[in-house]
């Protein structure tokens, strides 16, 4: 895994909660691999875009991201859940996976980068 910054896949269905999490990603030095907001767009991006870590949002417009976490989870890679429900709403199989609660701070987005980054 390459030492910051970090390519990042986004999967957030809001529009503006993804472009302002764009933001923050770039701001803290980081580049948006890809950008998904439909639960098929993201599967299909998971599987087939290069990315170094992603954020998933884990409700897609009321339709579960875990398969796309556990296409990334196969591929090695590691992600963030990002969710209004905290660490909660996380399934058991997915207790292992760090999770930052919305609404955060870049700075809070940027601890949890790094932590999980320096877990790899």
């Amino acid at each position: 895994m390459k030492g910051p910054p970090y390519s990042v896949f986004v999967v957030e269905d809001e529009t503006m909660i993804r472009m302002m999490l764009v933001e923050m990603l770039e701001e803290l030095g980081h580049t948006v691999a890809a950008e998904a907001a439909q639960l098929e767009q993201a599967i299909e991006l998971a599987k087939t875009r290069e990315f170094d870590l992603a954020v998933l949002d884990l409700n897609l417009a009321g339709r579960s991201s875990l398969t796309v976490a556990e296409i990334i989870k196969g591929r090695k890679l590691p992600f963030i859940f990002s969710t209004g429900y905290g660490a909660n709403g996380i399934p058991p199989e997915f207790a292992d996976a760090p999770a930052i609660r919305k609404p955060f701070t870049v700075e809070a987005l940027g601890q949890a980068v790094n932590a999980l980054m320096r877990e790899m």
